[in-house]
């Protein structure tokens, strides 16, 4: 009798349980991975990261950061631009450990960006891996995407939009690595 009693009260809690991992994972899509090699050292590649003149490197017109928790890089793509315009890019700085990883968030997205619903939520984790002592794999991830379509949309635009910035990034220390010259080969 106390193992039915037991087993009736547990049951609407097993079932609970059971629909608990398909809800928690109905609203995120995967995350967002762009990667490449840079043929530098992981300090070079940090300095690129968290400095004005790093960020011009990545083709970005305007930077102006401070490396903390809670800390801002503010950016601006429009050589015609200012740092404070409607335009900005305002990313906030959620964690950092300095030359391994930086975690960032948007916290203000730019007046023409076309997603700026679905970017809320969003983050971005920026690994820095050392390959022997001349290079590095940095590794961009980008979490908290959704499944619906605007979400979706976003994703794909920061997909060619990482690529493109990464790449450009790689360009600057060129040439490839041999590492990199043989990934392409195949």
């Amino acid at each position: 009798m106390t193992r039915f009693l037991l087993s009736a009260l547990l049951a609407p809690l097993r079932t609970w349980v059971l629909l608990l991992p398909i809800a928690a994972t109905s609203h995120a899509a995967e995350p967002l991975v762009t990667e490449g090699i840079v043929n530098a050292p992981v300090a070079e590649v940090w300095r690129a990261l968290t400095t004005v003149e790093g960020f011009k490197r990545m083709g970005i017109a305007h930077a102006e950061l401070e490396v903390a928790i809670g800390g801002e890089i503010r950016t601006h793509y429009d050589p015609d631009g200012r740092l404070g315009d409607p335009d900005t890019i305002v990313n906030e700085i959620l964690a950092y450990d300095p030359e391994r990883m930086l975690a960032i968030r948007v916290k203000q997205a730019p007046q023409s960006f076309p997603f700026r619903e679905a970017v809320r939520g969003t983050w971005s984790v920026l690994y820095l891996y050392p390959l022997g002592q001349d290079m590095t794999h940095l590794k961009l991830v980008g979490l908290g995407y959704r499944d619906d379509a605007e979400s979706q949309r976003m994703r794909e635009y920061f997909a060619q939009g990482n690529r493109g910035t990464l790449d450009r990034l790689i360009e600057h220390y060129a040439p490839a690595c041999a590492r990199c010259e043989a990934r392409d080969e195949r």
